[in-house]
């Protein structure tokens, strides 16, 4: 029988303290470090030094209590973690590229306490690279100052790095003890170090010099020897390194002394490395996997069908029962490790997967079934990668399965206090759906699709029945409550939200509004992009219910809220702010007649409602609620408002927000501004904004009749200056910018089409002058009165009236 790969789920995170950071940072981030400690317990995610916010967790399966540490922007942080093995109680180490160690542990008293903290660098100026903590020992690779001559052809940096090791041991109450440090490697290239059980395996990295980027070393501390290996050459040489007897090694001396290492080849082309208890595993980037022994031979163990898409997308490798497992992005791959043949290929519903070693036998009975295969981590939870065996597994007939998952449904659906039991449901007449889907199944083989669709089904509702005995004997209650509020919502929002699923799901929320929302924070997949708004994936169903359930001009019978209502009051109560932005992506999500009216309301209409009645509701999110609403009324009416409360730019803003789409509505909002800037001078400053929302159609000759009809009536002669504190009038200087924005371009080639357009033109070079003639001087008599050039009735008026219109 061929065997047939199997993922299955050991915890979906929630026993896990610090659950929702650790599905964050596990869903954020691809980079993040993973390790788990020895006893299976704990879990450690390290982002990597340059990410955008450096942060450290550690969280515990069970009763403790995690570490969560974060660094600010343009702070150092760790360069790496890891946790020790001391069986007694947890504790890691945190390393800095300073040289800084700090040891952390657990157990003595509440919380984690730092235990120990040291410098790893001797002298100043140094900076850890790389760090490894393979089984009581720290190792890590230093780059020093470089004081003498390097080779001709060498950079100056090309061996200034040396490799270091302390011992570490438990000692007492400090907790740990840290040994002398002893230099492994003198001269030698930057390293990436990687642990297995075993051995210590040191890789050429990006900066390395090409000249022996093609060399590795693999350190075995139990026998006291180094192997360094060529893998591209098939050579591999051992030298005795034990620093109990104060072995030491120049990099350069150990490579001269080893033939054919340093022949010309090119750098390890490798995506990704992975230490395994069989050796180190290297995906190179034609998809081609090999495994690199501890001894320092090197053998192909087979060929992805997808090879890594350069540097970019994660990778993870690990071994089990003789089997390669790959996670290649969200692609699974099996190979077997003798044949190299592919035997199974799983595409995953994420591509942020970690993949963790089981802890070592004996140190977690409830991790012990796990042994002999790979648990993959992911922000989904954690599950176990392995082979089914069909040999001796007994399986629930469907018979019994279908009674089973009939009771569990009926149970949930029954108001009385007495259990209902699978028996029960056989010889019960009432129930008749359960034995029909029986006596179908009865005399078939045990249908392995059915079981796989009842398995996740039936282990929710066995997690349910443990939360609910778990609130009977009142342990945590409040958590509890919180995780069964979460049960019962998304369980709701999978049925027809009518009668009594809503009434039921309005008392949940009444009751527990935030474990509420956050179970339809994930059921609509609701996530923030950045710029103040939201986004979802959830399917169009899923929205469908939350939207419909009203009726226009019909109250709720009996206080009760559609789901749609009910979201936008547990917002209003828990994050008023996020209130528009749900309305807004709620609109896009619609559909036609999902409002379950005819026509139905719009959905900013009852948000508003919800809010309360006019005049009495928040004024900042009924204005949001109208400007996001997309209505040409609602945003007028938004406008309206903001003008009243004499928000100028806010309101020039909105006008700008509706793009070219709207042009109707963006010309009312245009007249409805230009008017208030006839009339007064508060709209001065924000002339350019104005100047954007002016309509492409508008001609010279519309803007003057539009200002002209919202001027006031001049009650008297124009004076030439306003008088103390009136309003100062408009002018053709502030209409200048206006004129010009309603002008074309470049002077039209037909007739003029405005009596305005001639003042705006430059023709660019004045007329020539004309001729000069000789004047004649006019004598005293000769000049006219100058009372004759002033029409009758009036005296010549010399004042300068400025620019006024």
């Amino acid at each position: 029988m061929k065997r047939a790969g199997t993922l299955r789920l050991l915890s979906d995170l929630s026993n896990f303290s610090g659950a929702a950071q650790l599905r964050e940072l596990l869903a954020g981030d691809p980079a993040v470090r993973v390790r788990c400690s020895p006893d299976g317990r704990h879990l450690l995610l390290l982002r990597r030094p340059g990410a955008p916010s450096q942060q450290l967790l550690v969280a515990v399966r069970g009763p403790g209590a995690e570490l969560e540490r974060a660094w600010p922007e343009g702070h150092p942080s760790p360069l790496d973690a890891f946790f020790l093995p001391w069986p007694a109680r947890p504790a890691l180490i945190l390393v800095w590229e300073s040289g800084l160690a700090e040891v952390w542990g657990a157990g003595m008293k509440p919380g984690w306490q730092l235990l120990q903290s040291t410098e790893l660098c001797r002298g100043g100026g140094a900076r850890v690279v790389a760090v490894a903590a393979p089984r009581g020992r720290l190792v890590w690779c230093e780059e020093r100052q470089s004081g003498t001559e390097n080779p001709l052809g060498q950079p100056a940096t090309a061996f200034s790095y040396c490799v270091c090791v302390r011992t570490l041991e438990a000692s007492g109450e400090p907790g740990t003890s840290l040994g002398r440090t002893h230099v492994l490697l003198h001269h030698c290239p930057p390293f990436e170090m990687m642990a297995s059980h075993k051995d210590l395996f040191l890789v050429p990295t990006a900066t390395t010099w090409p000249g022996v980027a093609h060399i590795l070393l693999i350190w075995s501390p139990s026998k006291g020897k180094v192997i360094v290996a060529a893998p591209c050459l098939g050579l591999s040489h051992s030298k005795s390194l034990n620093p109990r007897q104060g072995d030491t090694w120049d990099f350069r001396t150990l490579l001269r002394s080893l033939p054919g290492l340093l022949s010309p080849r090119e750098p390890l082309a490798i995506h990704t490395w992975a230490p395994t208890p069989q050796g180190l595993l290297l995906l190179d980037f034609r998809g081609t996997v090999s495994l690199v022994q501890s001894h320092g031979g090197n053998r192909v163990v087979g060929t992805l069908q997808e090879a890594p898409a350069g540097l970019v997308g994660s990778a993870a490798l690990g071994i089990f029962q003789g089997t390669l497992a790959c996670v290649l992005g969200s692609t699974l791959e099996l190979l077997d490790m003798g044949s190299g043949q592919l035997l199974e290929r799983k595409v995953l519903s994420t591509d942020r997967v970690h993949l963790l070693e089981p802890p070592p036998p004996g140190m977690d009975k409830e991790k012990l079934e796990t042994q002999g295969g790979l648990c993959l981590l992911s922000a989904l939870g954690l599950f176990c990668v392995g082979w089914e065996v069909p040999q001796g597994l007994e399986l629930p007939s469907a018979k019994d399965l279908v009674f089973e998952e009939a009771c569990s449904y009926y149970q949930r659906r029954s108001l009385r206090g007495a259990q209902l039991t699978p028996e029960e449901l056989r010889h019960n007449s009432t129930f008749q759906a359960p034995q029909t889907l029986a006596s179908i199944l009865q005399g078939h083989l045990p249908p392995s699709t059915l079981l796989t669709t009842l398995r996740a089904e039936l282990r929710d509702y066995r997690s349910l029945e443990q939360l609910k005995a778990q609130l009977v004997a009142g342990d945590d209650e409040e958590a509890g409550w919180t995780e069964l509020a979460e049960h019962e919502v998304a369980r709701l929002l999978r049925t027809e939200l009518t009668g009594d699923q809503l009434a039921q799901l309005n008392t949940v929320f009444q009751a527990l509004p935030t474990a509420a929302w956050g179970a339809t924070l994930r059921a609509l997949q609701l996530q923030p992009d950045g710029t103040g708004r939201l986004r979802s994936q959830a399917p169009p169903d899923v929205w469908k219910k939350v939207l419909g359930g009203t009726i226009a001009g019909k109250d709720p019978p009996n206080g009760i809220l559609p789901p749609f209502e009910l979201l936008c009051q547990c917002l209003c109560r828990l994050e008023p702010r996020w209130l528009p932005p749900f309305v807004e992506l709620a609109q896009q999500q619609g559909g036609p007649g999902w409002g379950a009216g005819s026509p139905g309301l719009p959905l900013y209409r009852r948000a508003l409602a919800v809010l309360g009645e006019e005049g009495n509701r928040p004024e900042a999110l009924e204005l949001e609620l109208l400007l996001g609403s997309g209505r040409p009324k609602a945003v007028l009416q938004a406008v309206e408002q903001l003008v009243q409360k004499e928000q100028w730019e806010r309101a020039l803003e909105a006008g700008l927000a509706l793009g070219p789409s709207s042009p109707l509505l963006r010309s009312e909002i245009f007249k409805l501004l230009l008017g208030e800037f006839a009339q007064h001078r508060r709209l001065d400053a924000h002339l350019p904004l104005l100047c954007r929302l002016c309509p492409p159609e508008v001609a010279p000759d519309e803007l003057l009749l539009l200002l002209q009809s919202h001027l006031p009536d001049e009650v008297g002669p124009p004076a030439p200056f306003p008088e103390p504190g009136a309003e100062p009038p408009l002018t053709v200087g502030l209409l200048r910018a206006l004129l010009e924005q309603t002008g074309a371009q470049g002077r039209p080639s037909g007739p003029v089409l405005s009596p305005y357009e001639d003042i705006l033109w430059d023709p660019g070079t004045p007329p020539p002058t004309p001729p000069r003639e000789p004047i004649a001087t006019l004598k005293a008599s000769d000049q006219p009165d100058l009372e004759a050039w002033a029409p009758a009735g009036q005296g010549l008026c010399v004042t300068n009236t400025g620019n006024r219109l």
